[in-house]
Formats: C-alpha cells, sequence, structure tokens
C-alpha cells in the first residue's frame, strides 16, 4: 500500500514530452492552501522523471529554488518540465505547477528551478553542523495533543505528521510565544514513512511557522525558497531546527536546518515569508 505522501506527489505522464499530470488534495492543506512542500515535492518528483533518465541519470535534487505565484488548490494538476542542462555530474532542469483557473484558463501556482546529482557522489562530509540538543521525542510535547486554541486550529497536513515539539521552544501552542523566534522539534510522517531526498523538500516547509513564536497568529505563505540536500537521510525520526532574525514590513525569514537518526544534517533552507502583523504588535519579552 502506497503511503500518504507517495500518494499525494503521484504523477502520471502527461500528452507531451516532460509534462506530468497529479492531483493536489485537502488532506495536505493549510486552510484552503495545499503546503508549499507538498506542491514543491511534486514538482520535484517530476524533475526526477526526467533527470534520472539517460547515461548520465541525476536523480537527487541538491538545490532547489522556487517562487510560489498562487495558493494551491485541491484539484488537477499539471508540471511542465524543461531540461536546461544535462552535465556528467549536475543537470539543471526547471518546473512549473499549474492547475486550472476559474474562467478555465491555467492558472500558475509554482515556477522552480533545480540542480539534481547523485547524492551518493555528491555528500561526503568534510565539515558540517552538529545537531542540536534537545529532549528525546517521548520527552518532547506531542504537536496532536498540544492545545488547538492557540494561533491557529491545527490544519490538515498536521494530521499527516507526527510533530514533537521541544518543550523550550513549545511555549506558543500553549498560548505562552518566547518571542526569540525558535523552534526546534522531531519529525516524521504519521503513517511511518521514511524521510528520503525527494521528502526533505516537503519537511523543509513542513513545521508550523516560526513567527507563532513572535506571538504573530495565523500562517505565512512562503513567497521564495531556496533549499539544499546535504544527504540520503537514514530511517527514522528527523530533527529540525528553525529561525528568524529579521521581520520587516510583513516579511520575514525563516531558516531551516534538518538532521537525520544517526545527527548527519541532510537538509537546510531560507524562505521568504509574508505575515501578517497585527495593530500594535509588540515582540514578546
Amino acid at each position: 500500500m502506497a503511503s500518504e505522501f507517495d500518494t499525494a506527489t503521484r504523477l502520471a505522464p502527461g500528452a507531451d514530452a516532460g509534462t506530468f499530470t497529479g492531483r493536489f488534495a485537502q488532506d495536505w492543506a493549510i486552510g484552503p492552501a495545499v503546503n508549499g512542500g507538498v506542491v514543491m515535492a511534486t514538482a520535484a518528483a517530476a524533475l526526477t522523471r526526467v533527470l534520472g533518465e539517460g547515461p548520465t541519470p541525476h536523480a537527487d535534487p541538491l538545490a532547489f529554488s522556487a517562487h510560489f505565484l498562487s495558493a494551491g488548490a485541491d484539484g488537477d494538476l499539471r508540471v511542465d518540465t524543461e531540461v536546461l542542462r544535462r552535465g556528467r555530474t549536475f543537470s539543471t532542469a526547471e518546473a512549473v505547477v499549474t492547475q486550472d483557473g476559474p474562467d478555465g484558463g491555467r492558472v500558475e501556482r509554482m515556477r522552480a528551478l533545480a540542480t539534481y546529482g547523485d547524492l551518493d557522489v555528491a555528500s561526503p562530509v568534510h565539515r558540517s553542523v552538529e545537531p542540536v540538543s534537545m529532549p528525546s521525542p517521548e520527552e518532547c510535547v506531542d504537536a496532536a495533543q498540544a492545545r488547538t486554541g492557540g494561533p491557529m486550529q491545527a490544519p490538515p497536513l498536521m494530521h499527516r505528521l507526527d510533530l514533537r515539539l521541544d518543550p523550550s521552544t513549545a511555549g506558543w501552542a500553549m498560548g505562552k510565544p518566547s518571542g526569540r523566534g525558535q523552534m526546534r522539534a522531531w519529525i516524521r510522517f504519521a503513517d511511518g514513512r521514511d524521510a528520503d531526498p525527494l521528502s526533505l523538500l516537503f519537511f523543509l516547509d513542513a513545521m508550523p511557522p516560526v513567527s507563532f513564536d513572535l506571538g504573530i497568529g495565523g500562517w505565512a505563505p512562503t513567497l521564495e525558497f531556496s533549499g539544499h540536500v546535504r544527504g540520503r537521510p537514514a530511517p527514522g525520526w528527523l530533527q529540525m531546527a528553525t529561525h528568524s532574525s529579521i521581520l520587516t514590513g510583513g516579511l520575514m525569514e525563516e531558516d531551516a536546518l534538518i538532521w537525520d537518526s544517526r545527527g548527519a544534517l541532510v537538509a537546510q533552507s531560507r524562505q521568504l515569508c509574508s505575515v501578517r502583523i497585527p495593530q500594535g504588535w509588540n515582540p514578546p519579552a
């Protein structure tokens, strides 16, 4: 039986070469919008199909840069790909995700430029970042059991995850944000599927927005995302840390790091998010 994530990112060949069709599901939504990580992972799955073929296959995403133009919605989707370069070590391609619009035309959801390669060749570790210190998953706060009367009710996406929040950064879930703009957690798929390079792009955008810890409710849609996959993750829990240092004019950067069960850094990202700052808001002391 296919995992929930594999079902959500499943694609079929389209009518034209390099084109694929699939469907976004409300099960992976945050409010009316499909999670951006699912949109990216779906596009990445299409690029894996295209770049993973040929005499020099490059099936692993190494760098993925995405711009979000509109919110993905429950319904059919299309991914159009274009190979820009095939090299001996790296290949680069573009993916455009669209859906039917209300007027019968196509609405662009996301446009991404990605570099692919072979992680078994590209990931020997010469210098890295050690995982943050935090309690074990059993000692952390199960997000599914945290109070839901805080910044927002738990969206459908959260039911696809097993998320355990570090108690020292989980105050926002109990209505007591720290104001530091930091979150740490253990994370994995709720159905037991282990992470792989493709799903790391999803996990990089799967945590609640760090703006919650700044006392700013409501979701924070991603405008631009730049992520790097640094290694093939080992089975088991992923350890994740996010933080934000800059908030200007309703725009917040959010940095993320992911380590696997061995303590190896396997992914990192920075994204620019839009946040709605309440009138009279002041950072929590």
